[in-house]
């Protein structure tokens, strides 16, 4: 499974969530701490919004291993963000450790990372491809069922009913996560699907949570309201905010040792709104029911 972390707050620095931290994404990719295979050496990425120039997301990806990238440690050096979405993957067989596979993906002004696999997913592919309108079809260049759970969700967004952008997003997620466990009965699979999609729009941000068998869903945390600040030596640090409501930040694993992160509970959506409030809501089990 791969690793990966979001984060909304006051504009920071790139290295300051990939590479500079003692226990930074780069150090998830080859010793992480929280699967039973440390590595996650099949590509990385990263997803930053600047406002400014555009709404839609800059993305940095490679298929190298990120802790052997001298361009991801220059670039991250000197570029900032208030939205920050970064992954490193370790691939899913048989999806090939190609540019086009790597994470986080965009759609518009939509970006997607996740961690976790759709069982089967060779043998309902077609048939989620079909339901795609032509536009989100097009979206498509790897193999990855990662990336066709975006399209799914730029489908479902663009066709959401509900009231205001988090809203919709929401209902597009939990649409798309309903679609899906639906797909994978009706191929008779009975391994579960791991599913931490974390999507956002720039200002607001939607992290799931969800696996068919709750016992073996894959390690999230939260952590909510303080600052997030990385200038002493290697140790990142989350520090009470001088103004405001602080940063938030959904990881796969902790990137501080400071109290406040919270594990996210089995089969939740962590909410994120464009004022950086969170509410954490439980679904059923089984989406589709």
């Amino acid at each position: 499974m791969c690793r990966f972390v979001l984060y909304l707050g006051e504009p920071l620095a790139l290295d300051a969530l990939t590479t500079r931290p003692r226990h930074s994404l780069i150090h998830q990719s080859y010793k992480s701490r929280e699967r039973k295979e440390p590595l996650n050496g099949d590509g990385f990425g990263i997803a930053w919004y600047v406002p400014a120039i555009s709404d839609k997301p800059a993305i940095f990806r490679s298929t190298k291993p990120a802790w052997s990238d001298t361009n991801l440690r220059e670039i991250a050096r000197v570029t900032t963000s208030h939205c920050i979405l970064a992954h490193v993957r370790a691939a899913t067989r048989p999806h090939a450790v190609t540019m086009a596979n790597c994470h986080p993906f965009g759609a518009g002004n939509l970006a997607l990372m996740h961690n976790g696999f759709i069982p089967s997913f060779g043998a309902l592919r077609r048939k989620l491809l079909r339901s795609l309108s032509d536009e989100a079809f097009a979206l498509i260049r790897g193999t990855t069922d990662s990336e066709h759970i975006l399209a799914m969700i730029y489908d479902r967004f663009a066709q959401s009913q509900a009231e205001g952008e988090t809203e919709k997003l929401v209902d597009a997620l939990v649409r798309t996560l309903r679609d899906i466990d639906t797909l994978v009965k009706e191929t008779g699979s009975k391994r579960a699907a791991h599913l931490n999609v974390a999507v956002s729009d720039g200002k607001r941000a939607v992290v799931s949570r969800w696996c068919q068998q709750p016992e073996l869903a894959d390690s999230l945390h939260l952590h909510r309201g303080m600052a997030y600040s990385c200038k002493d030596g290697d140790d990142a640090q989350m520090l009470r905010p001088a103004q405001g409501y602080g940063a938030v930040l959904v990881a796969s694993e902790p990137l501080t040792r400071d109290p406040g992160w919270e594990p996210v509970a089995a089969n939740q959506l962590v909410v994120i709104d464009e004022d950086l409030s969170v509410e954490a809501r439980d679904y059923p089990t089984s989406p589709a029911s």
